[in-house]
């Protein structure tokens, strides 16, 4: 599919390029392949450089899938199932900040995890494979699948793919899947105060 979107102002193609596919063919990924798109989500920048994200993955195909992929709601299993990874995104609620000799809160820890989210969407884009985040699945559940400590928040689950035929989904959900648009950056943003 060639890529329609269209910015209004210079930018990579990266940023337009990338999209969030459900149509995900069944092909496996190496476990090297993982790694680097993991890889780049570690490069992200953060506050302090406290790096507040932690990542769980499974690769389909390992013992790692079934009890990540039990905890997603019905809808995101029905597309989620060709994808070839899945990786839970969670971030650690406090921080041992510079100059500090105990743990805070930190305030930051989901917007820093969101730009580590980012790093993994667009280095998959730019390795051939599709990312799509979602918010779809039973968090209390999937905290106790995942063995994850109290502290940590879950942000959200990844599943990582190749972009396969929309036919595999089903009607209604076919229809969505092309990339969409976004509101008009004068809708988005304001100089100096909000409106």
């Amino acid at each position: 599919m060639s890529n329609s979107r269209q910015p209004a102002h210079p930018i990579d193609p990266l940023f337009t390029a990338r999209w969030s596919p459900r149509a995900f063919t069944e092909e496996t990924i190496a476990e090297p392949a993982l790694m680097s798109l993991l890889e780049a989500a570690r490069w992200a920048p953060s506050a302090y450089n406290v790096q507040p994200w932690r990542l769980v993955y499974a690769r389909r195909e390992t013992p790692a899938w079934q009890p990540i992929f039990d905890c997603l709601v019905e809808f995101n299993q029905m597309w989620t199932k060709r994808a070839a990874a899945l990786v839970v995104v969670v971030s650690q609620r406090e921080a041992m900040f510079p100059g500090r000799t105990e743990e805070a809160p930190n305030q930051w820890h989901s917007f820093d995890s969101g730009a580590a989210w980012a790093s993994l969407a667009f280095q998959a884009t730019l390795s051939g494979w599709s990312a799509h985040a979602m918010a779809g699945f039973d968090a209390e559940k999937l905290r106790a699948a995942i063995q994850l400590p109290q502290g940590y928040a879950i942000e959200t689950v990844v599943a990582v793919g190749k972009k396969g035929d929309p036919a595999v989904l089903p009607e209604g959900v076919r229809e969505r899947e092309m990339p969409n648009d976004r509101r008009p950056l004068v809708d988005t943003v304001a100089e100096g105060v909000f409106c």
